[in-house]
């Protein structure tokens, strides 16, 4: 990085990803830095594509619960859940994550159901996406070194999953389940859809 690089567009960036539990969409996602601008951006984003009080539960990112108050304001059941870690290990294993030994939940906003305070859709969606995408996958040189390529690179990727990737518990894609298309995209129809 030199002194006239833009800090927002070089260095670690983040996924913020949404999904839905039932129909396995992600209605939205959000590439950039971890924090309030980016959460704020990323919660607006969500809001505008709902019409309906939804339950929200998200990490304890700081950022969160003032992103997801001005996003929705009054209009949302919101809870975290706190993973606690065991101690990283030193040596051979320091590259294998860690082992959940607790974990808190807790109320931010609303009435959410307590049983359904959690992320781990959204863990499984961050292993699909290091599974589908080179650039994703943990200790590699296949990293993207623009910002840009990146945001294309996670754009494809989620157009592929919600509309022509079929799920195979749903054994229809994210967005036929959700209602938003009636029918199974083809490749050539992504490709098509996505140059435009």
């Amino acid at each position: 990085m030199t002194r006239t690089d833009d800090r927002a567009h070089v260095g670690d960036q983040w996924t913020f990803v949404a999904a839905d539990a039932e129909t396995k969409l992600v209605p939205t996602y959000r590439v950039g830095k971890r924090n309030l601008p980016t959460a704020r951006a990323f919660m607006h984003d969500l809001a505008g594509r709902l019409d309906n009080r939804v339950q929200v539960s998200s990490d304890a990112l700081s950022a969160y619960v003032t992103a997801t108050e001005e996003a929705f304001g009054a209009d949302v059941d919101y809870g975290q859940i706190v993973r606690i870690y065991e101690a990283e290990p030193v040596g051979a294993g320091r590259y294998s994550p860690p082992f959940v030994v607790d974990a808190e939940k807790s109320v931010i906003a609303g009435n959410p159901v307590p049983e359904f305070i959690c992320t781990s859709h959204v863990g499984r969606q961050n292993l699909t996406m290091r599974m589908s995408m080179r650039r994703f996958t943990r200790l590699t040189n296949a990293f993207s070194k623009k910002i840009e390529n990146l945001r294309a690179a996670v754009a494809l990727h989620f157009a592929h999953y919600n509309f022509v990737r079929v799920h195979s518990s749903l054994r229809v894609t994210p967005a036929m389940a959700a209602g938003v298309t009636k029918g199974l995209w083809s490749l050539d129809e992504l490709m098509e859809r996505v140059s435009n």
